[in-house]
């Protein structure tokens, strides 16, 4: 199985001369976003801010569809006012909103146990849900801890199980280089103030390696 990347590999992705211009085009093509997904963060003012920061709101359930992905009905239902909505809550109020991954408060929550890891698993669990759609409503609530990720963006990293404890390491590499580079090109992009450091970088490997992602057996991102 191919190893994950390296912090080096990943550095090479973002230095291409490409990711402005991904960047710039997933967010801000023709003055809107080109791609629905450049709203996930922004519609209804986000998922974190105060007052329904605690729970899972219908926007929320919105925003993630913006990602290509749907709560079916009845879980749907059940996150907004059945025992699901509920579970949820309670592991939401055990994670700050301002936490990031790759600080030192963020490993706790994210660990086998940890409040986050423990929301997922209730969501993932969920029918129709999954470990996808799961990640995706989770990084709309605590979009500085939790990063958006699919199969496509598995395959660009060649991660697997226990992702979110791979990022918090490579995050904390070499002093923080990758967070540095991340805003760096947030503010090269000219990004909104509401995409976190976690979006960048998700959404340049998105970009990069969705035109040529081949499913299950895709070798991976092409380094350049």
């Amino acid at each position: 199985m191919p190893q994950p990347l390296t912090l080096a590999e990943m550095l090479a992705v973002l230095d291409d001369p490409r990711s402005v211009p991904d960047l710039r085009r997933y967010y801000l093509a023709n003055g809107g976003a080109a791609f629905t997904g450049g709203q996930f963060e922004h519609l209804g003012g986000g998922g974190n801010r105060p007052g329904t920061a605690g729970a899972i709101t219908a926007e929320d359930l919105v925003a993630v569809e913006l990602l290509d992905v749907r709560v079916p009905p009845r879980s749907a239902l059940d996150l907004l006012q059945g025992q699901l909505g509920e579970r949820v809550a309670a592991e939401l109020a055990r994670i700050p909103v301002d936490v990031a991954l790759g600080t030192d408060e963020a490993y706790l929550l994210v660990v086998a146990g940890g409040a986050a890891d423990t929301a997922w698993r209730a969501l993932r669990d969920a029918d129709g849900i999954g470990w996808v759609i799961a990640g995706k409503l989770l990084a709309r609530k605590r979009p500085q801890l939790v990063p958006v990720y699919d199969a496509v963006v598995s395959c660009a990293y060649r991660t697997g199980s226990g992702f979110w404890e791979w990022l918090h390491g490579r995050l904390r590499e070499e002093e923080g280089v990758l967070v540095q580079r991340l805003r760096a090109l947030h503010k090269d992009a000219c990004l909104p103030e509401a995409v976190s450091p976690l979006r960048v970088l998700d959404v340049v490997f998105w970009m990069r390696h969705r035109p040529a992602h081949s499913g299950n057996h895709c070798p991976g991102i092409r380094l350049p």
